[in-house]
């Protein structure tokens, strides 16, 4: 797997596993780095990719807390690992768990392998922390860090490199119904459509293939048709499987005291 540049000086590394994009943005003498996936060994094979690119020293960021997209973190250190305030919290406060579920997952699929990285894989926040907006100089090249809202988790970050792309983490899945196991579903919707406001050019789904503002608004349509489906009681009127549409409801739930409106 190799980078591809989707602007100038800015790449998308697809990977096979859990088709996981990570981000480079490239500028002179730097570098910044968006994700770091979910353990060392894959995080080496990252900064092996990277450094095929540039010799840069880089900076990294975290778009949330999920195992997958932040796990690789000490394999970048010393350097800055810049996230939201939420970010940092959520993985102290929900890594181990999330270690166990992704070792019983790769156990059960037989890769011992995997299990044993994930689960010896360090728990390192991010450590310089966003509470809603931070502008970096990545080599002569503005990245804006920014906090829309809550939607996929409670603390989402989008990268937005001056050129128009961005990057969105988690809150924009191609390929594959958004995760809703941390969502917050009743809000995810306003938030997409910030992100819809400011997308001029290609958008990174945290999985997936490279998408546009079309995508997004066509997303941000069916969280909406999630969430009117959620009011009603009818989740067969959603617009994913069932098994989604169950989890979008009882995280709906849990996310508004019980009430479910």
């Amino acid at each position: 797997m190799t980078f591809r540049e989707v602007a100038d000086g800015v790449f998308v590394r697809r990977h096979e596993s859990l088709d996981l994009n990570c981000g480079l943005v490239v500028g002179r003498s730097a570098c910044l780095v968006v994700d770091t996936r979910s353990h060392l060994g894959e995080a080496a094979d990252l900064v092996a990719a990277v450094r095929r690119v540039t010799p840069s020293p880089w900076t990294v960021v975290d778009t949330h807390a999920h195992y997958d997209h932040c796990f690789g973190n000490a394999a970048f250190r010393p350097a800055t690992i810049w996230g939201s305030r939420g970010c940092a919290a959520d993985l102290l406060a929900t890594g181990e768990a999330q270690r166990a579920a992704r070792v019983a997952e790769l156990l059960a699929a037989g890769d011992a392998e995997g299990a044993e990285q994930v689960r010896l894989a360090p728990l390192d926040p991010p450590d310089a922390l966003v509470d809603d907006v931070a502008v970096l100089d990545v080599g002569g090249v503005e990245v804006v860090l920014r906090f829309l809202g809550r939607g996929h988790t409670g603390h989402d970050l989008v990268v937005e490199v001056e050129d128009g792309v961005v990057f969105a983490g988690d809150l924009v899945e191609e390929g594959a119904p958004p995760a809703f196991d941390d969502a917050f579903p009743a809000e995810w919707p306003a938030t997409l459509g910030r992100l819809h406001a400011m997308a001029r050019g290609a958008v990174v789904p945290g999985h997936g293939a490279v998408v546009d503002a079309a995508f997004v608004g066509a997303q941000r349509e069916e969280l909406l048709a999630v969430l009117a489906a959620l009011r009603e009681g009818r989740l067969d009127r959603g617009p994913y499987p069932e098994a989604v549409m169950r989890t979008a409801a009882e995280r709906h739930s849990r996310a508004n005291g019980g009430t479910g409106t």
